[in-house]
């Protein structure tokens, strides 16, 4: 995550932005989505998951893999593969992380959690890799028809269209699990919501870059030698 000689570190500040976002969300979230049982949650014990952390690190690790084609544009140095890549690896994720979370609540749904199997994880981490090479394979495609930028712009449209449809599905599944009377009620809806949200401001990431970049250069503008 080093930047080059006379590159601001907008990319990595954006990045951390992001995962501080996540996180001072996270209690807001548990409130608004087990409201009156917020008291069932250990939330002390899962703050120092290092589960949780992890997944902080990695969401963050993703927004700036995800601003390496934005970088090379502001500097106006040539976008090379490797960039590209790295973007393109890391809008697949989330688009894995999407449709995992969003099976993940009709599972719920369906079945209330009874006699899920101690395999059911092993089966969401499948299809998140699954996805996740599949939507690659899509976005890679979309470099060799556009421009880097524009191919971007497009797969970031594509993961809002995405959390918003993953939504669609969480906040109802989510409502009536909370309905429900049983152990754990919410616990994979609340990960659909978490999803839904985190790939929706994931993919406004690139926006915020050029803001600040935009910013910057107004207040520090490029004065030409005499």
């Amino acid at each position: 995550m080093t930047p080059q000689p006379g590159e601001k570190p907008w990319a990595l500040w954006v990045a951390m932005l992001y995962a501080a976002a996540l996180a001072v969300m996270t209690l807001p979230m548990l409130v608004a989505s087990f409201l009156g049982r917020l008291g069932d949650i250990d939330c002390p014990r899962l703050f120092l998951a290092w589960q949780y952390w992890a997944w902080l690190v990695v969401m963050g690790a993703a927004q700036w893999a995800l601003l390496r084609v934005p970088v090379r544009v502001a500097s106006k140095r040539p976008t090379t593969r490797g960039p590209v890549l790295v973007t393109i690896l890391a809008s697949g994720l989330m688009a894995g992380a999407l449709v995992a979370a969003g099976i993940g609540s009709l599972y719920e749904f369906a079945t209330r959690l009874e006699g899920a199997p101690d395999w059911i994880g092993w089966v969401g981490l499948g299809i998140v890799l699954l996805v996740w090479g599949a939507w690659s394979a899509v976005f890679a495609r979309m470099t060799r028809t556009r421009d880097a930028s524009d191919a971007l712009s497009r797969q970031c449209r594509l993961l809002i269209r995405g959390s918003i449809l993953e939504l669609l599905v969480a906040v109802p599944t989510h409502v009536v699990a909370r309905y429900r009377d049983y152990c754990c009620a919410g616990f994979m809806t609340f990960i659909g919501l978490t999803a839904g949200l985190s790939v929706m401001l994931f993919a406004f990431g690139p926006s915020i870059f050029f803001l600040f970049v935009e910013r910057w250069k107004a207040l520090h503008p490029v004065r030409s030698p005499r």
